[in-house]
């Protein structure tokens, strides 16, 4: 066991003695273009996350306002078709019903022009008759 802490203490004397050997050859102070060069890469990394964060975002508002306009547009063209029929429903009405008094009043019109033909018929065969007979009358008589 002797030689167990014997093996044991040189292995930890030759450990403490290494170590500020160890030390010492490691660079302490590192040096000012490396220190640029990882503040360069940094900010480079930096941008390169704001601008994909940035493409995000206007791809996102893009396609929100897409959306809205959309929803817009397909609500206005519905009020549109519906405001349409709704006219075409009421013109179609109102031209049915002028037709229909159209026809009514052309057909009173044709009455009135029948009745009135058939009474200008009547005096003008009373008028015609009385004037042939006046005519045989004044042809009778010696003057």
């Amino acid at each position: 066991m002797k030689m167990n802490g014997k093996l044991t203490a040189l292995f930890l004397s030759a450990a403490l003695v290494s170590l500020p050997a160890l030390g010492l050859s490691q660079n302490s102070n590192p040096s000012k273009d490396s220190s640029v060069k990882q503040d360069l890469k940094s900010a480079g990394h930096d941008t390169k996350d704001a601008a994909k964060d940035t493409g995000h975002a206007v791809k996102k508002g893009t396609t929100k306002a897409y959306d809205a306009t959309k929803k817009g547009t397909v609500k206005t063209y519905d009020a549109s078709k519906k405001g349409t029929e709704k006219t075409y429903d009421a013109s179609k009405k109102g031209t049915e019903k002028a037709a229909d008094k159209t026809a009514a009043g052309t057909k009173k019109a044709t009455r009135a022009t029948v009745n009135g033909t058939k009474k200008a018929v009547a005096k003008t065969k009373s008028t015609t008759k009385g004037a042939v007979e006046g005519a045989k009358e004044g042809a009778k008589k010696p003057d």
